[in-house]
């Protein structure tokens, strides 16, 4: 069975190579640590020169791949192959491509370390590759964190960098980001530059270092939606518009469905307790049903479910789908009226 990157990474922390990686799946976050991890740590900065060799997919096939790896190290134990963007290989879909990998799989050359980084999808689970690759080699799949899951990942990994931060700094993280893991983890080191070890990432502190603003962020823009606040919502929203690097529409949107689908949740729930619901809101804890239970006040279920749908078109639209002559300004605008008047 396929391994996790929790796993490796353990093992790999541990001083534990494998002769042989296959990494793959749609989160390239968990993807880039591993390789990383090896490249950074697998020889000693002396032996790197002759002795670990990136190989990019689209200037590369599985015969100079397989020919690199057959090698043996200069001066060292080991060599270091790693192949980035493996999904770009000419043939890593064709027959002889993959057969050239599963007899490389099946003896590989132990003083060699060769690494696929295989990005954003999985090969075909039904040919014969990945089910030898899960024998032979250490096959792993690199999965998207769910969303209800995000800022359970946020807490894990800022505690992993020696700081701490509250439920709120969390949840402006998540919702500003949203579910880019590079980005947020990218977003932290910032922070690590300018903070002493061991203190507490604050709302504040991700205000002035990242640069989000206070009043028009997408935590902000669900408040003034969900509040029926017309003015407050074309404000926020204008500003999107004005400063697209700032605030993306695709996670925006993400985050607005995920808080009326759970609003619909209490809908369909009237004889729940608060740590019942909490529970099944994916919420840490009953504190977090706040907003939900005064958004489920203002918006009964024919309306909750009347803007979920809305929100589903305005998610097509903002990825070019049916939009027409539709630009951000016009998907923000309608998708307002159809929350605030709804």
């Amino acid at each position: 069975m396929a391994t996790t990157p929790n796993t490796v990474l353990e093992e790999l922390q541990k001083g534990v190579y494998r002769p042989l990686y296959f990494l793959q799946g749609e989160e390239p976050f968990f993807i880039d640590q591993i390789v990383n991890f090896i490249e950074e740590n697998a020889l000693e900065p002396s032996e790197r020169s002759f002795n670990q060799l990136i190989m990019y997919g689209k200037d590369s096939t599985m015969g100079t791949v397989m020919n690199q790896a057959r090698r043996f190290p200069m001066m060292a134990q080991r060599q270091i192959v790693v192949v980035r963007e493996a999904q770009e290989l000419a043939d890593i879909n064709r027959q002889d491509g993959q057969e050239l990998l599963i007899k490389y799989a099946q003896n590989p050359v132990p003083s060699t370390i060769l690494v696929f980084a295989h990005k954003y999808k999985k090969l075909d689970g039904r040919k014969e590759l990945p089910k030898i690759l899960d024998k032979k080699a250490t096959l792993v799949n690199s999965e998207k964190i769910p969303d209800y899951k995000l800022n359970e990942w946020i807490s894990a990994f800022i505690k992993e960098q020696k700081f701490s931060a509250g439920a709120s700094a969390i949840q402006l993280l998540a919702d500003h980001i949203g579910n880019d893991l590079s980005r947020i983890a990218n977003e932290i080191e910032k922070l690590k530059i300018s903070l002493p070890s061991g203190a507490e990432i604050s709302k504040e502190t991700i205000h002035e270092k990242i640069g989000i603003s206070k009043e028009f962020n997408a935590f902000e823009f669900q408040n003034a939606l969900a509040s029926r606040n017309l003015m407050k919502s074309i404000q926020i929203a204008q500003y999107f518009v004005a400063n697209p690097k700032a605030s993306n529409i695709i996670p925006n949107l993400a985050l607005l469905f995920n808080f009326f689908v759970r609003v619909l949740q209490i809908h369909a729930n009237p004889n729940a307790g608060d740590e019942q619901l909490a529970k099944l809101l994916g919420l840490r804890s009953s504190f977090m049903l706040k907003d939900y239970k005064i958004a489920k006040s203002r918006f009964n279920t024919r309306q909750t479910l009347h803007i979920i749908h809305q929100l589903r078109l305005a998610d097509g639209f903002a990825k070019g789908i049916d939009s027409g002559d539709r630009d951000m300004e016009a998907i923000y605008k309608d998708l307002i009226l159809q929350i605030v008047r709804s």
